[in-house]
């Protein structure tokens, strides 16, 4: 009966799919998108090798796939396997045909993303310092304190530049390879929230397609 029972337990089979995967091989095995534990190594290397989708489209597109449809092909693969799912009830597959690394095309993309952003932040910090009216506001702190006329140039211009150029490294954590602390940048945090945002956006759609599919 203990060996039965041992038996029964080298058949659980530990899921957990990722929320999106990026692949560029038309063949797509459980490995490439989820991380599978077992006790039996045969079996778990089994479960890595399962073929769970091909790719037929020579595009870039992103599926939206079911974690039950995983779980049956594992099911499948021998008598009293029990799978229990720790990750994603919908995965999403992000196929991209494999083609050379455009460098050129890249550098483009960067040099304009960092142009836009350089422009428009100046662009939004002078527009802040006309609507405050900042060169009087100094003028007339360095008036009070010193009694003489400010030239537009003395130590609260200096020191508000200075300040600035430091509370945004300071803020956005990040100058080249050099950070502040091992806490993920605002600009990482605004670009996971976006990822999220965008695959529960395809997950949602994808099952409003099938809803409206079944209705039919």
């Amino acid at each position: 009966m203990s060996g039965q029972t041992g038996r029964n337990q080298d058949q659980q089979v530990y899921l957990k799919l990722n929320q999106i995967t990026q692949v560029n091989e038309k063949d797509i095995f459980l490995k490439d998108v989820a991380s599978v534990y077992c006790s039996d190594p045969a079996l778990q290397n089994r479960c890595n090798a399962l073929k769970i989708k091909t790719i037929r489209e020579n595009k870039e597109k992103r599926y939206v796939e079911d974690a039950l449809q995983v779980i049956e092909k594992i099911s499948g693969l021998g008598f009293g396997i029990q799978v229990q799912n720790l990750g994603e009830a919908d995965y999403i597959i992000d196929y991209r045909p494999p083609s050379p690394p455009h460098l050129v095309w890249q550098w483009i993309k960067t040099v304009f993303v960092c142009l836009v952003s350089f422009f428009g932040a100046a662009f939004a910090i002078m527009t802040f310092n006309n609507d405050v009216d900042v060169p009087q506001l100094f003028g007339d702190l360095y008036r009070m304190t010193t009694g003489n006329e400010s030239d537009g140039f003395t130590i609260l211009e200096i020191s508000y530049s200075a300040g600035l150029a430091i509370g945004i490294l300071v803020f956005f954590n990040h100058f080249f390879k050099w950070k502040v602390s091992a806490d993920p940048t605002p600009l990482e945090v605004e670009m996971r929230t976006y990822e999220e945002d965008i695959c529960k956006t395809l997950i949602e759609d994808a099952g409003r397609k099938e809803r409206e599919v079944d209705a039919r």
